[in-house]
């Protein structure tokens, strides 16, 4: 990966013809959208079972991982708005093989996720509906969201920001709920800050579930990058980048460990099932007439809301590949709004894959779909630590009109804890497909490029790599 090729200008222009009409308020919502849905809601139950009421050390530490991770990609960003994002940094500091790694390593870990996010569509529905397959619901939400991606980016950001609106909107509600419940409780009732220690103690499963927990705390945080790749095609990228990362990293935070802290205050850790999202156990805790429903709801649109962030950023990345030379031509096509409809109808194969595992294993296949997801954004993650290493060499830091305290020893600890998390599925039963599917993955991604790929990068390559232009 040590050859050469021309200077960041020449990604930019493969990729242009993406309408740029996204504001930048819309541009936080996208990175909300992808961020607040089926981790949160579905997934913290899982990482409660693992950890106890230390889930919440687990979701401080991938909220410090996601933290890092923000910052390096905010200093690029800036630098190279561009709807390849970390895949082109990729490509362009380190060289064509990690930027041909990243890109189809995240693509695919997206589209896994669009399947995970309609799997728990599946599960939320049975709360009203507990008789129909959950494949009808797949396939007539998906349905709507394909549509809805393929209007125009217009389309697509202001569906986004009412649905995240809506998802905040009903968050701030449940903290407010579930801090008055928690604080009028009597002493006897169950409800307060002693269920952090009442059964088993805050390390019920030692430290190492709360570690394990952390797998679960980074899938939840998984789409906060996404803001990097919706700035190709944001109105004024260098402002809305910069207001949109620091908002939306603060708030996700905030939202994450208040409303853990509280759910587990109301709803004791060993009674947060798989079989349901805690928030409508805690709604139903509180036993105000259909306070369970309208969570439920509030659960499904926020799925919705992943559901339609996920097929617009792996629609993006996509679209990235067939310009890079990576993927048929016909992926880099663009309708008459600017969308890459054929890129999109290709990002839909986690939804029929979802369908598929709904009706032969539908018990098993949202924890399969998010193990399997995983390996592609944490592979992700790492690389754009790396890259930014590589970035930060090739850059006077007086020249960024942003930069990322504490280079490069923050670079170097995200990446580390990165290495150790993905190290880590490998001694768990529910997440060792992480790295059994993800290592031959990128071993067959490495041949394939060696063998269709890397004669042609070598052809076109000029000595002018790094230089940041």
């Amino acid at each position: 990966m040590s050859t050469t090729q021309p200077g960041f200008g020449s990604i930019v222009e493969r990729e242009k013809g993406l309408h740029r009409g996204l504001s930048s308020a819309q541009l936080s919502m996208i990175a909300i959208g992808g961020a607040i849905g089926t981790g949160l809601f579905l997934g913290s139950a899982f990482a409660i079972g693992f950890a106890g009421p230390s889930v919440l050390l687990s979701y401080a530490i991938g909220g410090a991982i996601a933290l890092l991770l923000m910052g390096c990609l905010a200093e690029m960003t800036v630098a190279h708005p561009t709807s390849g994002s970390f895949g082109a940094y990729a490509e362009h500091y380190i060289g064509p093989l990690a930027g041909f790694l990243v890109r189809y390593g995240y693509w695919s870990s997206i589209v896994f996720a669009v399947g995970t996010e309609v799997t728990a569509i599946a599960v939320y529905m049975k709360y009203w509906f507990p008789a129909v397959p959950g494949w009808y619901w797949i396939v007539g939400f998906s349905a709507g969201l394909i549509a809805v991606n393929a209007a125009s980016v217009k389309v697509f950001g202001a569906v986004e920001y009412a649905f995240s609106m809506l998802k905040i909107a009903a968050i701030v509600a449940f903290l407010i709920l579930g801090a008055y419940i928690v604080f009028r409780a009597p002493p006897q009732s169950g409800v307060g800050v002693a269920n952090y220690t009442a059964h088993g103690g805050f390390f019920p499963k030692g430290a190492w579930g709360m570690w394990v927990a952390v797998i679960v705390s980074i899938f939840s945080y998984l789409s906060i990058e996404m803001i990097a790749v919706a700035a190709g095609e944001a109105q004024d990228p260098q402002r809305a980048i910069t207001r949109a990362f620091r908002a939306t990293m603060f708030r996700l935070v905030f939202f994450y460990l208040l409303t853990l802290a509280l759910t587990l205050a109301i709803v004791p850790w060993n009674a947060a099932g798989e079989d349901g999202s805690p928030f409508v156990k805690v709604m139903a805790a509180t036993h105000i007439p259909g306070a369970a429903g309208v969570i439920n709801l509030v659960i499904l649109v926020a799925a919705l809301s992943a559901m339609n962030s996920q097929l617009y950023i792996t629609t993006r990345m996509m679209f990235s590949l067939s310009r890079a030379g990576y993927a048929p031509r016909r992926f880099g096509e663009l309708s008459r709004n600017g969308v890459p409809v054929p890129a999109l109808m290709l990002s839909t194969i986690g939804i029929a894959l979802a369908v598929a595992l709904n009706v032969m294993a539908p018990q098993a296949s949202f924890t399969l779909m998010m193990s399997v997801s995983m390996f592609g954004a944490m592979f992700t993650w790492l690389m754009i630590f790396v890259t930014h290493l590589y970035f930060r060499r090739a850059h006077d830091a007086t020249s960024l009109t942003f930069r990322m305290w504490g280079y490069p020893y923050a670079s170097l600890a995200g990446a580390l804890l990165m290495v150790a998390t993905l190290v880590t599925t490998y001694f768990t039963s529910e997440f060792r497909m992480t790295l059994v599917y993800g290592v031959p993955f990128v071993v067959a991604l490495s041949v394939v490029y060696a063998v269709w790929y890397r004669r042609r990068d070598a052809q076109v390559a000029v000595p002018a790599r790094g230089q940041g232009n």
